[in-house]
């Protein structure tokens, strides 16, 4: 008596036997390949098309409507004579060297304060994150009424300690400051950054700096800002490259004005996009502010990194 077995057939199971042929280091090498697939199918999808497609209408002249128009180096030429463009690096710039610093001691302070062993400290870093979970719309409305001249919550305060009613959205001198607060409040996500690293350095370090008479502030200086060194570089590139991106609060909460002050240069891409419908100088600008932020990334990288402390380093 014979036995006969049967081995069922997939659509796939050409590639098993092709696989299962193969050496193992080759399929390791497919298999590094197949996780990071979704990165490499990302990066090109929602960064390397777009960047041709911007590249490309750089040259061109298109409405959204019309088929587009190539004009050559018009749209570069006009970078050099936009009466709104430096306006718009200029509070795009005046906003990065402000916010980015004060956002950074802030978040680094409270994650200080939230990292101490006390009774419910769980609710207060719950309570400090928070902020940083709402939505952007709801903060910007939020903040729109906060900051309102007549009737917001900052000026009442303001006004009962003594001090004068202060126009935050309608003066040019006053709305940087204005959205400076308002990114100041967003700090969440920083703060649990510090307070993960803060976590990490190890206790008997500070042990041994007691022993030597340390004070509060030489410990600071000596033990926690150095191990603490990359994380606050980490948070400084992501904050910097974030300052740059302002948009939805700026366009719910200014719509740009008051006089341009806050016309944030993504926002005067966005208006010269679909408000103006000229894509083409919209994707000039565009590469302006991907050449703004790779040059000063790398200025960040050159003058700050070097200064990082790294232990397990070489």
């Amino acid at each position: 008596m014979t036995t006969q077995t049967s081995t069922r057939k997939t659509p796939f199971s050409w590639f098993f036997d092709w696989y299962n042929q193969l050496p193992m280091v080759r399929r390791r090498t497919i298999i590094g390949y197949v996780f990071i697939m979704p990165f490499i199918l990302g990066f090109i999808l929602w960064f390397l098309v777009p960047a041709l497609v911007a590249a490309n209408l750089t040259f061109q002249r298109w409405n959204l409507i019309s088929p587009p128009t190539y004009v050559g180096t018009a749209n570069i030429e006009r970078l050099f004579t936009d009466p709104i463009l430096p306006q718009s690096l200029k509070a795009t710039f005046l906003f990065t060297i402000l916010s980015v610093p004060i956002g950074l001691v802030f978040a680094f302070f409270l994650a200080m304060l939230i990292n101490t062993p006390i009774r419910g400290i769980a609710v207060f870093r719950t309570i400090y994150f928070l902020p940083s979970i709402v939505p952007a719309v709801a903060s910007a409305v939020l903040w729109a009424w906060l900051l309102n001249t007549e009737f917001g919550l900052v000026n009442y305060f303001i006004r009962e300690l003594g001090g004068p009613k202060i126009p935050w959205l309608q003066d040019p001198g006053w709305a940087i400051p204005a959205f400076i607060i308002l990114s100041t409040w967003g700090v969440g996500g920083s703060m649990i950054i510090f307070l993960a690293g803060l976590q990490g350095i190890p206790e008997v370090y500070y042990e041994a700096a007691k022993l030597d008479g340390a004070g509060r502030f030489r410990q600071l200086w000596n033990i926690t800002l150095p191990l603490m060194s990359p994380i606050i570089f980490f948070n400084l590139v992501m904050g910097f490259i974030n300052s740059f991106q302002v948009f939805v609060s700026a366009l719910l909460i200014t719509n740009g004005g008051p006089q341009n002050a806050t016309l944030f240069l993504v926002l005067y891409i966005y208006r010269t996009a679909f408000q103006s419908q000229n894509m083409g100088y919209a994707a000039t600008l565009s590469w302006v502010l991907f050449f703004i932020l790779m040059i000063l990334s790398l200025i960040i990288f050159r003058v700050a990194g070097s200064r990082v402390y790294y232990e397990n380093a070489d």
